[in-house]
């Protein structure tokens, strides 16, 4: 009697061709059904709503020169677009590790990998920060013949209103990659000091206009208004920035919103802390002769990795590095928006 009262509720439905809100992307969500349709939002250089395209794959293949029956790991698995290039390489032989600390993209890309014939005995992913990727390698016995790291926040967390990631859409300002740990960018900014949260705008996004920002937050606050939406910290930064000429507004607006997003997250998730923690750790996990490959996405990040790879090279560890970053073609940066501002870097470790 209870299943007959029930009502048969169809799937929301977009009008037109271009859905705005996100949940009506009901076709992009589901690649494997509507190819076409994905096809057509990738081929005019944007990234289907759920999905995430994996940038520089050529050039992180080349590199890795990954063979049958070597022991890999991915560091951030993300949608699992890498890992999928480099099972293949696999053959069948060997075994990749798959690290994300996302409890609910990580599931989904298991599964994901699983229906493409990419299952346990080829590949196991663990609920886990790369950190620590020691503790990795002492659970599984296994020192890895190639890593590799991508720091850039997938495209399905970006995309997702739910995430707080982009100031884009209307969503819960969180910025959490785990939403079940830690506190969210809104609980932050309720108790950040002004000079403190100036300090993390310069430290972790290089943002010109920190201190006027900062003075907005604690303005707000003292009236009681709590920032707690992603429109309200971009209404916060439009306040901040009204000193700046009508006709440069905008432009400026955004570029702030996109460094304030990015300040936010990387404090929330102490993001520099656990790749200064990864990359101590990455001699020691490495095989004799193994590869490392790690693509950043701002300068802080590439840095630190740079800074790194240059110290274990004079001790020993590493036996080469790249002396330049490598960037994703023209061609890439076409197709792929979110591809423009990747630096790879790589290293070899020395054989003894």
């Amino acid at each position: 009697m209870e299943n007959q009262e029930k009502q048969h509720k169809r799937r929301v439905r977009y009008s037109g061709t271009h859905p705005r809100n996100y949940k009506e992307k009901y076709k992009e969500h589901n690649p494997e059904k509507y190819a076409d349709t994905i096809e057509k939002v990738i081929r005019k250089g944007s990234t289907p709503a759920g999905m995430h395209i994996s940038i520089m794959v050529k050039e992180i293949l080349e590199f890795l020169q990954i063979q049958p029956g070597q022991i890999g790991l991915d560091a951030t698995l993300g949608y699992g677009g890498h890992t999928k290039e480099m099972l293949k390489c696999l053959q069948g032989q060997g075994h990749i590790y798959g690290l994300d600390v996302d409890p609910i993209e990580s599931k989904k890309t298991k599964e994901r990998l699983e229906k493409q014939g990419f299952g346990e005995e080829i590949l196991t992913v663990r609920l886990q920060n790369f950190a620590d990727v020691d503790q990795v390698s002492r659970d599984t016995g296994k020192k890895f013949d190639f890593i590799l790291a991508d720091l850039g926040v997938s495209s399905m967390q970006i995309d997702n209103p739910d995430r707080g990631f982009s100031y884009k859409t209307d969503g819960p300002l969180d910025l959490r990659m785990n939403p079940e740990k830690g506190i969210s960018a809104a609980e932050r900014l309720k108790t950040i000091s002004g000079e403190e949260l100036q300090g993390m705008l310069v430290e972790n996004a290089d943002e010109p206009y920190a201190e006027e920002i900062a003075k907005t937050v604690l303005k707000w606050r003292a009236k009681g208004k709590y920032i707690l939406t992603t429109t309200q910290l971009k209404e916060a930064i439009e306040e901040a920035l009204y000193f700046i000429p009508d006709k440069e507004r905008k432009e400026a607006v955004k570029k702030t919103c996109q460094r304030t997003f990015q300040a936010l997250r990387i404090d929330i998730n102490s993001e520099f802390e656990v790749l200064y923690a990864f990359l101590g750790k990455l001699p020691e996990v490495l095989a004799p002769n193994g590869r490392v490959a790690i693509l950043t996405f701002h300068s802080g990040e590439d840095r630190l990795v740079k800074k790194s790879f240059k110290e274990f090279k004079r001790e020993g560890l590493y036996s080469e590095i790249s002396k330049d970053v490598i960037r994703p073609s023209a061609e890439e940066c076409a197709r792929n928006s979110r591809a423009k501002s990747t630096k790879m870097r790589w290293a070899i470790r020395s054989e003894y």
